[in-house]
């Protein structure tokens, strides 16, 4: 009788076991279902950048990336630089990710830096976020865990991204979503460089 009844909480075990994969299967299924239905409802990224009438001496931008390496914006100068402010719990920002790799690729050579300041975050979960992109991102990603530049920078939502001119002046400005490897924003980026 003791075996007899061993057994059946053996076979109850596999049969629990087997219930809560099946269960989580359903679950991975049903939320990449999701993600996907979610993904299309979403707005185009645009391709449009709002110049500023009066360009702005940038603030201040001083970071580890994430190699643990201080990265400071003055260093730079000569350069445009491309400043994008994002986060990886952000749909539009998570999106124009490899539109921004494809736009470093198309500009690297032309003196053109690609800074990506992660706020809010730590470095793991950045980390985790850059492991699913391919091809995962070969410019510099920056963290602000506290989000201080936020206020600095009257960053208001993200993405935003900034356009910062060889004088280190802010000459472009995009807030949302973006589609950088536009040939508009390509060459609008790069014309800084023959001005």
């Amino acid at each position: 009788m003791v075996n007899h009844m061993k057994l059946n909480l053996r076979v109850l075990s596999v049969q629990n076991k087997l219930i809560l994969k099946f269960i989580k299967l359903f679950l991975i299924t049903l939320i990449f279902f999701v993600g996907v239905a979610n993904a299309a409802e979403q707005p185009p990224l645009t391709h449009k950048l709002t110049a500023i009438k009066n360009p702005v001496k940038a603030p201040e931008l001083e970071l580890k990336d994430m190699d643990e390496e201080t990265v400071n914006l003055k260093d730079y100068k000569g350069k445009t630089v491309v400043v994008n402010f994002w986060a990886t719990w952000c749909p539009p920002c998570r999106r124009e990710m490899g539109s921004l790799e494809r736009l470093h690729q198309a500009t690297k050579d032309k003196n053109v830096e690609v800074l990506a300041v992660d706020i809010g975050e730590d470095e793991d979960s950045v980390f985790a976020f850059l492991g699913e992109l391919d091809p995962s991102p070969e410019f510099k990603i920056l963290l602000n865990e506290d989000g201080s530049l936020m206020q600095s920078w009257s960053v208001r939502g993200l993405p935003t991204t900034f356009i910062i001119n060889p004088k280190g002046e802010i000459v472009y400005r995009a807030v949302g979503g973006r589609e950088f490897d536009h040939p508009e924003i390509i060459k609008a980026v790069t014309d800084l460089n023959q001005g």
